[in-house]
């Protein structure tokens, strides 16, 4: 048909032009892309778009603007970087936390622009949430809680802010690449959870060439200590030698990738993480971090 028919029925408008909603009706939800995208649904049931979304996060994060704003202890809390909500809740029932002087147990009470909360006889303050990218360089360690070691990751990011920094993706001392620090413990707590599906892609440097049978072993899954780990993708690295192997997981269980090859008879020599969720190492050079920016922030707790 030629398109000279089209325009014929539609009034002299090419086809398609001419279609929209019926009169009286309502616009379908656009479920396909852009800040229209339905992401979810609220507590009621409804739908919620990626705008309404991202919108409801920044009020969250925003600090107090006007005497009328108020936020809940238990957020309060959390926010000025002592402990995650829930072990918030905890320690208000324990009678741990005073407002104004006075102990509070209540749940759900809430903070006044210009109350004095304290934790513990210690006065406290809600503190921005930061987040940094860093590409960790060899040499330095990832501190478990409570052990003394030189030459640590925060040493790098000590000047970063004068806030508690808490790190995501831990990585020992001879391996490199992007780790993620935040002053928000509740997303790092969220992230670190060795049950969080969250991509993390390596560029693995072995001692020996890779034998292809190995490859495919791993495809199909190995079982490390009764347990079948599974990987999403691996193989060569295009343009690497054959003992240069790209490897993407979304385990959060420490050491992983170094057991995989230990499983299967071969020594790690080069562990670099390149992707950590869906940051990555363009213009960031070794032993050199950057603060996030807010569509990487969003992109973040967006996680499930």
């Amino acid at each position: 048909m030629s398109r000279g028919s089209d325009k014929s029925r539609n009034g002299g408008k090419p086809a398609g032009q001419n279609k929209g909603p019926k009169k009286g009706g309502t616009p379908k939800s656009n479920t396909r892309g852009g800040k229209n995208q339905i992401i979810g649904t609220s507590r009621s049931g409804k739908p919620v778009t990626k705008k309404e979304y991202i919108a409801r996060k920044k009020r969250e994060s925003a600090p107090f603007k006007n005497d009328s704003n108020e936020i809940r202890l238990n957020k309060y809390i959390a926010n000025s970087g002592l402990c995650s909500r829930r072990e918030a809740d905890i320690y208000i029932k324990a009678g741990s936390v005073t407002v104004n002087g006075k102990p509070v147990t209540e749940m759900g009470y809430k903070v006044k622009p210009g109350d004095e909360v304290k934790f513990d006889n210690r006065s406290i303050q809600p503190t921005k949430k930061e987040y940094f990218l860093l590409n960790k360089p060899k040499g330095f360690i990832t501190p478990k809680k409570g052990e003394p070691s030189s030459k640590t990751v925060f040493d790098i990011m000590e000047s970063a802010t004068s806030n508690p920094l808490y790190f995501v993706g831990s990585l020992n001392r001879p391996s490199l690449g992007l780790m993620l620090f935040t002053t928000d413990l509740e997303i790092a707590n969220k992230l670190n959870n060795p049950n969080q599906d969250m991509r993390k892609i390596y560029h693995v440097t072995l001692d020996r060439s890779f034998k292809h049978e190995d490859l495919v072993a791993i495809r199909k899954g190995v079982v490390i200590d009764r347990e079948e780990i599974k990987v999403a993708e691996v193989n060569f690295v295009e343009g690497g030698r054959n003992n240069e192997i790209g490897i993407k997981i979304h385990s959060g269980k420490d050491n992983i990738v170094l057991r995989i090859f230990d499983h299967l008879g071969y020594e790690v020599k080069i562990l670099d993480r390149v992707v950590l969720a869906n940051l990555t190492k363009k213009d960031l050079p070794r032993g050199r971090y950057r603060r996030l920016t807010e569509q990487e922030i969003i992109n973040l707790r967006m996680i499930p």
